[in-house]
C-alpha cells in the first residue's frame, strides 16, 4: 500500500502539559483525590490539544499514540501483552498498569532504566518462559481515532520490535527476548493490518536500538522483520524511524526492505553513507535536521543545504525533528527573563516545529519563501560566536594550569587510614543519598518567596528550621552519617545552575523524566565560573546540630552537564572541566568549614555514554578526568562520597572505580545487587553503598527485605567496605513512608551488625 508521502513532522512530543497538567492530575489520581474520568478527561484534552497546534504549525502527518500515563516502553508492553504475572491480579487496568510501573504495597516494580543517551527513564520490559504475547491495540486505535475525528492527519507511533526485546529483561531463566522476535512480529502484522482497517495511511514504527552496539545481529534482525511486514498486504504504509545517532548497518538494512519511509537523525549521526544506499531511491527520507533533545536554534541555512544535498540520494525528503520532543521544553513564550542575544539563540518544542515547517516551505517553494527566518538564523549564529560570556581566557588558562599538575589525592589505603582516624564510623555504616521529603510546607515557603510574600530571611529561617527537623529525625533514627536534607534546593542541578555564571535557569522549561517526575534543565551557554559559595552555610549549620558527621553535597560536573541543556559550539570535555572548577572550589571551602564528608554525585555517569562503542574510551576519559578535577583539592582525611543510580552500569563499570571515591552509593535494589559482581569482577576495593530499598516505589520495604539485601550484599563485599543507604534521594517520597523505610533500614544494619 502506497499513500502520498509527507513532507514536515516530528518525531514525537511532550506529553506531560505545558502546565504539568497531566503529572498533578495523575499524582492527584494516586491520591485519591480525583478519579478515573477526570485524569482522562486532563489526558484527553493535552492530546486533542497537541495535535491541533501541530498541524496548525503546518505539519501535514502528526504523530499520535506518542501520549502515555507514565512511559512509552510500558505502553508497549502493554500492547503486546507482555506485563509481568505479578500485576495480573489488579482487576482495573489502569491500576494495573500503574503497578507495573512504580509498584504498590504488595506488588514490586518493573526495573527503571535511562533511554539511551537522555535523561529520560523507561520501564523495562520482563520476559520470561511464561510471558505470552497477545496484542492489546486498543489505546493506539482508540488516539487514532481521537485524532481522525478531530481532522488530523494522523500516523501512529510504535516502539518496534527489534527495540523493545533487545530493551527488555529475560527473567525467570528465559531464553534472551530476542529469540522470541518471529513471534513478535507476527504480533505487529496483526496490529498493521487492524490500524489499516482504522483508516492509518501511515504507521512510525520506532527502531532506536539501530543506532547502538546492542547486538551486532540487530541490523539482520531488522531487516528479517521488515521484509515480514513489508510483503502484507493489508497495511498502512510504513516509516522506520532510528534516532539518537547514525544507524550505520542499520540503514542499508532497512533500505533493503520493502518499506516506504526511513528516519535519520541528521544532528547525531551522519549523513555520509546516504548516497551509498541505492535502495533510498524509492523511498521516502525523513530527515531529521532540526535537534529534538537540545535547545539551540536550527541554522536554518546549513540545514537546508544539508537537505539539498539529499535531494537526489531517496524518492522524496521529508523535514523532521532528529527525535521526539519529549526531551525539551514546550514554548520560549513563558520564559521572560530571557536577555536578547539569549533568547535569539533557543528554540524549545514549538519553536522546533516551526523551524521543521519553514525548512519544509523552503524545500517546497526556495530559499526566497523563507528569507526572512534565514537571515534571523543567521544572525543568531553569528551572534554567538562574538559574545564575551563564551570567551573567558583566565578560566581556560587555570583548567589547564590544574590539570598540568595532576589530579590525584592520596592512595586509597592511605585515606582510609586517615578517615577512620576522624570519623569513627561503626561496621556497616548508615545514610541516605541526601534529600528528604519536600513536603508541602517546604513548596509553600518557595512559592511565597517567589510572589514576594516573604523575604530571604524568613525563607532561610524556615529552610533552617526543617534542617533542624531532618538532623533530628536522623538522629532519632540512630543513622550514623547524616544529611542536611536539602530543603532549600529545587533540584539537583538548578540549584548549582542558579548560582554559577554561564547558566541560565527557565521558569516554565519542563520536561519529563519518568512518570509524572518533572525537571527544568538549565541552560548551559556560556563559560562557568563560581562567583560564591554555594553550599557551606547550609553544611555548616547543619553540623552545628549533631556531634555525627554531617555530609556536605554536591553535584558532579557530567551529572550537571546531562541534566541541562549543554552549550553545542565546543566540545563536552571543555565544558565539563570549567563546571569540574567550580565544584573543586566548593569542595575546598566545605573542607575548610570543617566538614569531614562530602558528597558528589554523579547519577548520570552512564547516561552521557556515548551510544557507539568507538566513541566511549574518549567519554569516559574526560568524565572521569572532570570528577577528578572536582574532588582532588581536599586532604586525604576528608572523605568523598559518590552516587549513581538507574543505569545499567556494565558499561561503565571500570570508569567507576577509576572515579576513586572513598565511597559510592548505587543504585541495587530493582536489580538485585547484580552490580556488586560486575564491581568485584574489576577489583574494586573502596567502600560502596548498594541500595537496599528502592526509594521510587511508596512501598515501605521491612526490616526482613533490607535484612535479606544486606546479606546477599555481603556475600559479595567485606563488612569494612559495606555502606547501608537507600537507592537514591528521597525527595519524592511522604515524610511518614521515608521515617518507616529508615527505621527498617537502620534496625536491618543492626541485625546484620550482630551476625558480624
Amino acid at each position: 500500500m502506497t499513500v502520498q508521502p509527507f513532507t514536515a513532522t516530528v518525531l514525537g512530543t511532550p506529553r506531560i502539559g505545558p502546565r504539568r497538567e497531566l503529572k498533578r492530575a495523575t499524582e492527584s489520581y494516586w491520591a485519591g483525590r480525583i478519579g478515573q474520568d477526570e485524569l482522562k478527561k486532563v489526558a484527553a484534552g493535552l492530546r486533542r490539544d497537541t495535535w491541533a497546534q501541530l498541524a496548525a504549525a503546518g505539519l501535514d502527518s502528526v504523530p499520535v499514540n506518542t501520549f502515555s500515563y507514565y512511559d512509552q516502553m510500558l505502553d508497549t508492553a502493554v500492547l503486546l501483552g507482555a506485563l509481568p504475572a505479578r500485576v495480573a491480579g489488579v482487576a482495573d487496568e489502569l491500576d494495573r498498569y500503574f503497578a507495573a510501573a512504580r509498584g504498590n504495597a504488595d506488588i514490586a516494580p518493573l526495573e527503571m532504566t535511562k533511554w539511551f543517551d537522555t535523561n529520560y527513564h523507561y520501564i523495562v520490559p520482563e520476559i520470561g518462559p511464561d510471558t505470552t504475547f497477545a496484542l492489546n491495540p486498543a489505546k493506539v486505535l482508540s488516539e487514532l481515532a481521537e485524532a481522525t475525528e478531530q481532522g488530523v492527519n494522523a500516523r501512529p507511533v510504535i516502539i518496534g520490535p527489534v527495540t523493545f526485546l533487545l530493551l527488555s529483561k529475560a527473567v525467570d531463566g528465559a531464553a534472551a527476548p530476542i529469540s522470541r522476535l518471529d513471534e513478535l512480529t507476527e504480533i505487529y502484522a496483526d496490529l498493521l493490518g487492524q490500524l489499516a482497517q482504522a483508516g492509518a495511511q501511515w504507521v512510525q514504527i520506532d527502531e532506536p536500538v539501530l543506532v547502538i552496539d546492542i547486538s551486532a545481529d540487530a541490523p539482520a534482525l531488522a531487516e528479517r522483520v521488515y521484509n515480514r511486514l513489508g510483503a502484507l498486504t493489508n497495511r498502512p504504509s510504513i516509516f522506520v524511524a532510528t534516532y539518537f545517532g547514525d544507524p550505520g548497518a542499520g540503514l542499508p538494512a532497512l533500505a533493503r526492505t520493502p518499506v516506504e519511509a526511513i528516519g535519520v537523525d541528521l544532528v547525531y549521526g551522519a549523513d555520509t553513507a546516504i548516497a551509498a544506499v541505492p535502495q533510498l531511491a524509492s523511498k521516502t527520507l525523513v530527515a531529521g535536521v532540526v535537534d529534538g533533545r537540545n535547545i539551540w536554534r536550527t541554522d536554518l541555512q546549513a540545514a537546508l543545504a544539508k537537505l539539498a544535498s539529499l535531494l537526489g540520494s531517496a524518492e522524496s525528503v521529508a523535514v523532521s525533528t532528529s527525535c521526539s520532543t519529549l526531551h525539551v521544553p514546550y514554548s520560549l513564550e513563558p520564559e521572560t527573563g530571557l536577555d536578547d542575544a539569549l533568547r535569539s539563540w533557543l528554540a524549545f518544542g514549538a519553536e522546533k516545529v516551526t523551524e521543521v515547517a519553514t525548512l519544509a516551505r523552503a524545500l517546497r517553494d526556495g530559499r526566497e519563501a523563507v528569507a526572512e527566518q534565514i537571515a534571523a538564523s543567521n544572525a543568531a549564529v553569528a551572534s554567538r560566536t562574538t559574545d564575551p560570556r563564551l570567551n573567558n581566557a583566565a578560566l581556560r588558562a587555570q583548567i589547564a594550569e590544574i590539570t598540568s599538575a595532576g589530579v590525584q589525592r592520596g592512595s586509597a589505603q592511605e585515606r582510609r587510614a586517615a578517615q577512620d582516624e576522624r570519623l569513627h564510623l561503626p561496621p556497616l555504616p548508615t545514610t541516605t543519598i541526601g534529600s528528604f521529603p519536600q513536603t508541602v510546607e517546604i513548596r509553600k515557603a518557595r512559592a511565597a518567596l517567589v510572589a514576594g510574600e516573604i523575604d530571604d530571611a524568613e525563607y532561610t529561617n524556615r529552610m533552617k528550621a526543617e534542617v533542624a527537623a531532618v538532623i533530628k529525625l536522623q538522629e532519632e533514627l540512630g543513622l550514623d552519617v547524616l544529611v542536611h536534607g536539602e530543603p532549600e534546593r529545587n533540584d539537583m542541578v538548578q540549584y548549582f545552575a542558579e548560582q554559577l555564571e554561564g547558566f541560565f535557569a527557565t521558569s516554565n522549561g519542563w520536561v519529563q523524566s519518568y512518570g509524572s517526575r518533572c525537571v527544568r534543565p538549565p541552560v548551559l551557554f556560556g563559560d562557568v565560573t563560581r562567583p560564591t559559595p554555594m553550599t557551606v552555610e547550609w553544611a555548616t549549620y547543619a553540623q552545628s546540630l549533631t556531634d555525627k558527621p554531617v555530609k556536605g553535597m554536591l553535584t558532579g560536573p557530567v551529572t550537571i552537564l546531562a541534566w541541562s541543556f549543554v552549550r553545542d559550539d565546543q566540545p563536552l570535555a571543555d565544558t565539563a572541566y570549567q563546571v569540574a572548577l567550580a565544584i573543586r572550589e566548593e569542595t575546598v571551602d566545605l573542607e575548610s568549614a570543617g566538614i569531614a564528608v562530602i558528597q558528589v554525585d554523579e547519577p548520570a555517569l552512564r547516561e552521557l555514554l556515548p551510544v557507539r562503542d568507538a566513541d566511549k574510551a574518549a567519554y569516559l576519559e574526560w568524565a572521569v578526568g572532570s570528577f577528578r578535577l572536582s574532588t582532588s583539592g581536599v586532604s586525604n582525611a576528608t572523605q568523598i562520597h559518590t552516587h549513581l543510580c538507574y543505569s545499567e552500569f556494565g558499561e561503565v563499570i571500570g570508569a567507576i572505580a577509576d572515579l576513586d571515591a572513598d565511597v559510592t552509593s548505587i543504585e541495587a535494589a530493582r536489580s538485585h545487587m547484580e552490580v556488586l559482581d560486575d564491581l568485584n569482577a574489576i577489583g574494586f576495593s573502596n567502600g560502596v553503598g548498594p541500595g537496599v530499598y528502592d526509594i521510587h516505589s511508596p512501598r515501605v520495604p521491612s526490616t526482613d527485605e533490607m535484612a535479606s539485601s544486606l546479606r546477599e550484599a555481603l556475600s559479595a563485599v567485606p563488612a569494612q567496605r559495606l555502606w547501608v543507604n537507600p537507592d537514591c534521594g528521597l525527595k519524592t517520597r511522604k515524610t511518614d513512608e521515608v521515617t518507616a523505610s529508615l527505621a527498617n533500614l537502620v534496625a536491618a544494619a543492626k541485625e546484620a551488625r550482630a551476625g558480624l
